[in-house]
């Protein structure tokens, strides 16, 4: 079985993939056979720069080409498949990059290369991994193959006492101290740190000493050739020699690592807390909440000492600056590194079990805790805790339980809903037990405690997405068609008043993000909102958000106030987030009174119910207005109804664009005419909804107007599909 050697420092620049190559090198021209791995994420390269190699493929294609190999296959047939994917330096070094590109970096993350290198490491004396200066994801995972961990340093006070903090760092993660040796790079540097003051700072077994030589080692990066070869007889290549020939002769380097087969094989030896976050399976029901019970006993343990220890309890994360926070974090880490070595002896082995409970004990302390990654994933659209055991989310339009995740108790999940309100000026308590607030990323957040929740405190949040979508973006994700984006873009230029309706969850904020970015840039845009969740594309945007009132009922904001407000800001376009009470009388007087080109969304179950809708509001104002009037308000202020709807599949689709034209003859009923439908066809055997949006052939009575003010819009849009005549033939 091959030593595995991995090179690693804190700090970059410090001639990590130099040493790591050339003591490579070395090794293979003293006759062992070595693979070089180039783990420096997230850029690999530098190693075959140095060996004048170009490699076409990486350690992840021949993983995921090769993923369902059998464990038992033959060395003879494992060589001959792993000889596609290395390049060979000489005869007996080989070399191979764990990825090509930085966008391979997060399929990478979701590979566990441990077995697979082990059965390759039977191959090699010798398998030395450049590990740059990353100690997360993949690159943990060859750390925790290490038989020896080589730490770079250099005579600088800045890279010793980084050094330092790493061996606090892997000593808080249970790494044996006597796993990790140093090197030092640069020696006798002019103006350097000199190795007996090192030795005072750094608790540190420096096995070599690498001398500075910058002619040498700059003519060989030239050529490509390593120093070992390009001049071995140079300080720094007799150096590198020395260092590979202690690798070679001295066993009390190595630290013996337990083979992980052994440790599926031996699984009763495993403590519970290691088998269920290796995802073993669990025999029973009861088994399993025995091991969920003692990780979250654990887990509370940590947590009071941690706040005991670090006065937690008086740190207002959130507020604290950026710089300031990642050193807070790092802290943390390693304080609770500390306690676990004390609560459990020292015997958790694992290295990335290690990790994950120091990451979520930290997330809980200073973060949102279990929300922590839920919020970081991109896929995850809403979030949802009934109590401290019940963690739900809507993942690609589907909700889903997350198993894997739960608070401590009820009452982390009031301080995570804390945490969350307090840097807004707001505040939950059984006086005020609901509150609506944001996330710094404008994510739009809910929650409620009891008296009011009988199943516990419950949070709900609105994940806000990172990217802004356009108009292209809902085309490609099926959320409307080409010809209907164009004719909402001329809408929009040609000033007409819009209202985007549909349910909860359905799109309609998306979609009213996305065809902003068609007002144009000369225009003042003033948006009022609840809770501040649009972001558009324009530089002349003022933003306004309501305000609730304080602790004694006084100070509130109304979306309404902020409207009457707006109107002596000389707007060009106003926007409301979500017309919901008595703003929408203000909002249709000024969609009659010269504000046109409006917008604002508006909950409702179709294009005909936003006239029910706009009617209550109205009528919650106190103003006593015949139904009649309302209804020619709205027939004259509202031009276009944009309707969208969240399907059963978890798709999201504009189901019609209607224009408002006027009233009936009885001068009760709004006339509306459907300009474009999607119409459904069907359900796949997925449980995927079919169906193809068509036009209805009907041509808004503005679009004359349009084509008088320079917008093109070719007639051809609103022709209809077949689709469209087959339904009404059916009586659709």
């Amino acid at each position: 079985m091959a030593k595995f050697v991995y090179f690693f420092s804190f700090k970059g620049g410090v001639g990590v993939s130099f040493l790591a190559t050339n003591t490579a090198v070395a090794l293979s021209l003293s006759g062992a056979r070595v693979l070089l791995i180039d783990s420096s994420l997230p850029i690999v390269g530098d190693p075959a720069r140095l060996l004048g190699l170009f490699p076409a493929r990486s350690f992840l294609n021949f993983y995921v080409d090769h993923q369902d190999l059998s464990p038992d296959v033959s060395l003879e047939k494992l060589s001959r498949y792993f000889s596609e994917y290395r390049l060979q330096h000489n005869s007996k070094l080989e070399y191979i990059p764990v990825i090509l590109k930085p966008g391979d970096l997060p399929l990478l993350e979701r590979v566990d290369p441990r077995h697979l290198l082990k059965r390759l490491g039977e191959l090699y004396d010798f398998v030395v991994v450049d590990g740059g200066h990353n100690l997360v994801g993949f690159s943990a995972k060859l750390l925790d193959l290490a038989n020896l961990v080589i730490d770079v340093v250099l005579p600088d006070l800045l890279s010793v006492y980084q050094s330092k903090e790493m061996l606090s760092t892997l000593a808080g993660l249970f790494l044996p101290k006597e796993l990790v040796k140093g090197v030092l790079n640069r020696s006798a540097s002019k103006g350097g740190v000199g190795l007996k003051e090192i030795k005072t700072i750094l608790p540190l077994d420096i096995i070599a000493q690498i001398p500075s030589e910058g002619r040498v080692v700059g003519e060989a990066l030239n050529f490509g050739i390593p120093v070992v070869m390009y001049e071995p007889n140079s300080k720094v290549g007799m150096a590198v020699t020395r260092l590979a020939e202690l690798l070679l002769k001295d066993e009390d380097l190595y630290v013996p690592k337990r083979s992980l087969s052994d440790v599926e094989v031996e699984e009763e030896e495993v403590s519970a807390l290691v088998s269920f976050w290796r995802e073993y399976g669990f025999e029973s029901d009861v088994e399993k909440k025995e091991q969920v019970d003692e990780v979250v006993s654990l887990k509370k343990r940590v947590h009071l000492k941690l706040v005991e220890r670090m006065e937690l309890r008086k740190l207002d994360f959130l507020k604290i600056e950026t710089s300031a926070r990642h050193e807070l974090r790092a802290n943390t880490e390693r304080m609770i590194g500390e306690i676990l070595a004390e609560e459990l002896g020292g015997s958790l082995e694992d290295y990335e079990i290690r990790a994950r409970l120091v990451k979520e004990i930290a997330d809980e302390a200073l973060g949102f805790g279990p929300l922590e990654d839920l919020l970081k994933d991109p896929d995850i659209t809403d979030i949802m805790v009934n109590n401290k055991d019940q963690i739900y989310i809507e993942k690609f339009g589907k909700l889903q339980k997350v198993e894997d995740k739960k608070f401590i108790s009820n009452e982390q999940v009031v301080q995570i809903i804390e945490r969350i309100i307090a840097p807004l000026g707001r505040r939950i308590d059984e006086s005020v037990p609901m509150v609506d607030a944001r996330l710094p990323d404008g994510s739009r957040v809910n929650a409620i405690i009891p008296p009011l929740s009988l199943n516990g405190p419950m949070l709900t949040i609105r994940k806000f997405g990172k990217e802004r979508y356009t108009a292209q973006d809902l085309i490609r994700f099926g959320t409307l068609t080409p010809e209907m984006a164009e004719f909402l873009k001329a809408c929009i230029i040609a000033r007409k008043n819009m209202v985007i309706s549909g349910g909860t969850g359905s799109g309609k904020t998306t979609v009213l993000n996305a065809f902003s970015q068609f007002i144009p840039d000369h225009e003042r845009i003033v948006t009022i909102e609840d809770a501040a969740e649009l972001r558009l594309h324009q530089e002349h945007w003022v933003r306004l958000e309501s305000r609730p009132p304080n602790i004694e009922g006084k100070g509130e904001i109304t979306i309404r106030d902020l409207f009457r407000n707006t109107l002596r800001m000389r707007p060009d376009r106003i926007i409301i987030g979500e017309c919901r009470s008595v703003e929408a009388l203000d909002m249709l007087q000024a969609m009659n009174t010269g504000h046109d080109g409006s917008l604002t969304t508006v909950h409702a179950n179709s294009p005909q119910d936003v006239i029910a809708r706009l009617d209550s509001m109205i009528l919650m104002s106190g103003v006593e207005l015949p139904i009649r009037a309302i209804r020619e308000m709205v027939a004259s202020a509202i031009d276009v109804v944009v309707h969208t709807a969240r399907l059963s599949d978890g798709s999201r689709k504009v189901m019609k664009i209607s224009e408002l034209t006027g009233l009936e003859e009885d001068m009760m009923t709004v006339r509306m005419e459907d300009v474009f439908v999607f119409v459904q066809t069907g359900v796949d055997e997925d449980g995927r909804i079919l169906g193809e949006f068509t036009a209805t052939g009907y041509i808004p009575s503005f679009y004359d107007e349009m084509l008088r003010r320079g917008i093109k819009l070719d007639k051809s849009v609103f022709t209809p599909k077949d689709v469209f005549y087959e339904i009404n033939k059916k009586g659709g």
